[in-house]
């Protein structure tokens, strides 16, 4: 390894250097072996044992080395097809760690795609990447305009489904599961919610209730948390 080979990789933490390169960091032995059994092209993989731990201390991303660390070339994002099935919508999610948990979760519940705002943090940051588990690499990630992704749902005859404070018990509501037509369901910013443009695309406003419902403890839920319970009940629906 010479200090081009170092240089890259340390650039490989910054969005704009992985734009330019087409490139992204994995790191660990479950993520890169993941990754050498995926669609993806691995480009390289550098191995502790191989390198010592001093260099791999000085190509990590993360606050400790791993055992391996594999550079891997992005995959082409696929156009978004609104077909039959279940999509979990991005509206401005900033936190790579429940970026990367929305993956996971959307992996365990064959969810296979997620679309994405623009302004969503980017999947290949080195956190969201870790956060998925390997979860990555077998769940498509779409940026495009959301008000535009509700659209194609929409004009397929599909639903667009959002979670609010004020929306109906989802538990009571009646739910398209996407098995018939497209299925969207939009998960708003940590801070924020649903941007106003994105919830006049919301055709059933859902919310989750707490228990006791009328002992409100929390203010909400934490987006990663909100999807899990959603998409469960949606597949819930599905198979009882």
């Amino acid at each position: 390894m010479d200090s081009r080979d170092i240089k890259l990789i340390r650039s490989l933490d910054r969005k704009k250097d992985r734009d330019s390169s087409g490139l992204f960091v994995a790191e660990g032995e479950k993520l890169g072996g993941e990754a050498l059994n995926s669609g993806f092209k691995v480009e390289k993989v550098y191995r502790i044992g191989e390198i010592g731990e001093q260099m791999m201390s000085r190509i990590t991303l993360l606050t400790h080395p791993s055992p391996a660390l594999a550079v891997i070339r992005q995959r082409k994002q696929p156009p978004f097809e609104a077909k039959p099935g279940l999509y979990l919508s991005l509206d401005s999610v900033r936190d790579p760690g429940n970026f990367g948990t929305i993956i996971r979760i959307a992996d365990w519940f064959g969810v296979g795609t997620i679309l994405c705002s623009p302004d969503t943090v980017d999947v290949y940051n080195p956190k969201v990447v870790q956060a998925t588990m390997g979860a990555i690499f077998r769940v498509n990630v779409i940026y495009m305009p959301l008000p535009e992704a509700a659209d194609k749902v929409r004009g397929a005859g599909g639903t667009v489904y959002g979670t609010f404070l004020d929306g109906e018990n989802i538990y009571g509501t009646e739910l398209n599961v996407g098995t018939v037509s497209p299925s969207m369901i939009v998960i708003g910013n940590e801070a924020s919610g649903i941007s106003p443009e994105m919830a006049s695309k919301v055709d059933s406003r859902l919310f989750i209730p707490p228990y006791p419902a009328d002992l409100r403890g929390s203010e909400s839920l934490n987006a990663a948390v909100a999807t899990a319970l959603t998409v469960a009940e949606f597949r819930r629906r599905i198979y009882g």
